[in-house]
Order: structure tokens, then sequence, then C-alpha cells
């Protein structure tokens, strides 16, 4: 496989898991709802500007978690 396509399918599995997780969808706030879908974001678009490097993906998660909890927080 390319090195593209790895990190195309590691970007997906990441969003994949972070919607999965959230069995409890219902019972969250909202800020907690933009939280987990900036994370997710995060997470795909740091792995796919790293190349798809745990450090940039994980990077990208957490940065994307705290935007995302962030703009939550104004609704």
């Amino acid at each position: 496989m390319k090195t593209n396509t790895l990190v195309r399918l590691g970007a997906v599995a990441v969003l994949a898991l972070s919607v999965a997780g959230c069995s409890t969808w219902d019972n969250m706030s909202h800020r907690q709802k933009s939280a987990v879908t900036g994370a997710g974001v995060g997470g795909v678009a740091g792995a796919a500007i790293s190349g798809g490097s745990v450090l940039g993906t994980v990077g990208g998660a957490a940065i994307g978690g705290v935007i995302g909890d962030q703009v939550g927080k104004r609704r």
C-alpha cells in the first residue's frame, strides 16, 4: 500500500472510532459533543498534515478537542 492510502485509512479509522465511542451521545452536553467532534476532525487533519505520524494525529486530536470545546461553549 502507498503511504497516502495508509494515511487516509488511518484518518478514517480515527474518525470512525471517535464517533463509535460516543455510545452515550444522547446524554452529552452540546459542549461535550463539540469537543468529541473537534477531536475527531483534528485527528484526521493532524494525520493528513503530518503524513500519518502518531504525534501529528494525537496533537491534531488534542488541538481539535480544545477548539471544539470552546466553540461548543458559545451555544
